[in-house]
Order: C-alpha cells, then sequence, then structure tokens
C-alpha cells in the first residue's frame, strides 16, 4: 500500500497550497478540512504520515491525536500551528508527535519533515512484522524446548541443563536444535540476538 500524508487543515487557501506542495513533490495526499473528515478516511494499516493544524474547530489537534491513539492508528503526526503554545506544544509531543512547527514553515522544510515521518512510519512497521513473525515462531515451541533454550542462553552448558532438568545429554542437544530450526536462525548466538531487539515476548523465554 502506498504511503499517504493525511493533510488537515481547515483554512481552504492553506489545504489546496500545502496539497498542491506535497503532490509537487510526488507524495499521495488525502486533504480534510477537520478531524472528522480524517477519522473517516484513515486506517490502522494505511501508511504514511498526517500533517495536522493544532488549531481547528471542532475537535482541536490534540484531541484528534488523542482519538487516532484510541483508534490504534499510529502513523507520525507532524503539528502546524500559527500561535502555538510551549504547553500546547509539550502536550503533543509527549503524546508522541513527530514534530511541532509554526506557519508559516517552508515548503521543503514541510516536505522533507513529511518524508522523514514516512520512514519513520515504514521503519516502525517493518519492526512491527518482525516482532508478529518472532512471537508466531515462538508460539511453535513446546514448554520443554523454551525450558532449554532458556537456560542455554543463561550460559549453561548442555551437560548442566541436562542434569538441571533431570534429562538426557543427547535429549538437550535435540530441543536445541529443533529450537534453532523453529526460530529460523543458524546459532544460539543469532537466537540470542533476536530475543534482543525489544520483544517483550521473545526476551521472556529467558525466564520459564
Amino acid at each position: 500500500m502506498q504511503a499517504r500524508v493525511f493533510l488537515v487543515d481547515d483554512d481552504d487557501a492553506v489545504r489546496d497550497a500545502l496539497s498542491r506542495l506535497f503532490a509537487g513533490a510526488g507524495l499521495a495526499v488525502t486533504a480534510c478540512a477537520d478531524g472528522a473528515e480524517l477519522l473517516a478516511a484513515c486506517e490502522p494499516d494505511q501508511p504514511g504520515c498526517i500533517v495536522l493544524d493544532l488549531d481547528l474547530p471542532g475537535m482541536n489537534g490534540l484531541q484528534i491525536q488523542a482519538e487516532l491513539q484510541a483508534r490504534s492508528i499510529g502513523l507520525p503526526i507532524i503539528f502546524l500551528s500559527g500561535k502555538g503554545s510551549v504547553a500546547s506544544t509539550a502536550s503533543a509531543l509527549k503524546a508522541g508527535a513527530f514534530d511541532f512547527v509554526e506557519k508559516p514553515i517552508e515548503g521543503r522544510v514541510l516536505v522533507a519533515l513529511a518524508r522523514d515521518a514516512i520512514l519513520a512510519d515504514a521503519a516502525c512497521r517493518e519492526h512491527a512484522a518482525r516482532r508478529g513473525e518472532t512471537q508466531s515462531r515462538l508460539a511453535q515451541l513446546t514448554a520443554r524446548e523454551r525450558e532449554v533454550v532458556g537456560l542455554a542462553l543463561d550460559g549453561l552448558a548442555n551437560k548442566q541443563i541436562a542434569a538441571r532438568l533431570g534429562i538426557s545429554h543427547r535429549t538437550v542437544e535435540i530441543h536445541r536444535s529443533r529450537v534453532l530450526r523453529k526460530m529460523g536462525v543458524s546459532s544460539l548466538l543469532e537466537l540470542d540476538r533476536m530475543l534482543a531487539g525489544g520483544d517483550p515476548g521473545a526476551a521472556s523465554m529467558r525466564y520459564q
């Protein structure tokens, strides 16, 4: 699915000008006059970013940001404001905004910000996909396999694991081999790096 810039501004002239700016830079753009239009147009699986005016009639930018999060729409948000305050800037950034800039802003700067936000979104989605793949592979492991490889990752040798669990050395080797195959890695070191990638479900295997 093509990445898209969702532009939200209630000023018709600003909205049209920025739409032309993004389109001229080769970016797909959906222009919205308010939060309701954005929420109707934006889906969780749509990659891209949101360029969002802070001062909107009805729902303001911060309220729209909160509603997007409630709907599990995690697109990076670049806030635009003609009268941004320190408090609103802090609130937006604390809630996870990608950036907060004041109008007027140079077109090339805004386009560069949008491109950076789109790249950040793509990286986030790739990480989520890898995490999902790791979880799927972990689900294939038996309780004993998780136990064996958890001890191996803690630095225990096969003989020590065998003694700890009351099983044979050969059985430990078989379990380790099966774990590596199921996880799609070729070594315990590679598995350790996979689990160090920040996936809580995977990391918990060390503590089974």
